[in-house]
């Protein structure tokens, strides 16, 4: 049995920047989280038939969401997007954003757009905190992530 260690399979978040009218997304490695938890959620459909002894359970959906905390950081661009989005209160489409989560060992990766959810900030009595989750906003896609500079950042090719 081969054990995959945490470090081995991380998240990269997509921070967009606008430069004479062409918008450019670059997917940044999530660094210094304290926190960064994936919970699937699936939404079930449960039944029970006259005719059988039990119940019987399909999963219909997800709602896949990670729980995030970090110490402030303005000079990370991940970090300072999240504390903007926060910090401004914006909503709707200005909230939502694209994480990869990826197996660095494999390639293998998942893309989804998601809703930033601020959850609170300033928790900590040592250094500034932020914390919220990120919920899912639309279908997710397989694919695989390579990268040039030592994964801290990659370019997603879709599943076809």
């Amino acid at each position: 049995m081969s054990l995959t260690a945490r470090h081995q399979v991380v998240a990269f978040y997509g921070v967009s920047t606008t430069s004479e009218n062409t918008v450019t997304t670059t997917y940044h490695r999530m660094k210094n989280f304290t926190q960064l938890s994936k919970a699937k959620n699936p939404q079930e459909y449960n039944r029970k038939y006259v005719d059988e002894a039990t119940q019987r359970t399909d999963v219909t959906g997800y709602a896949t969401q990670y729980d995030y905390a970090f110490d402030r950081d303005p000079t990370d661009p991940v970090l300072a997007d999240i504390m903007r989005i926060t910090d401004r209160e914006l909503i709707g489409d200005d909230a939502i954003r694209s994480i990869i989560s990826v197996d660095t060992v494999t390639g293998a990766a998942f893309k989804r757009d998601f809703a930033v959810i601020p959850g609170g900030e300033g928790g900590d009595a040592n250094v500034y905190t932020y914390s919220g989750s990120f919920k899912a906003h639309g279908e997710a896609a397989a694919g695989t992530a390579a990268s040039n500079d030592d994964f801290q950042t990659v370019t997603f090719t879709a599943e076809t």
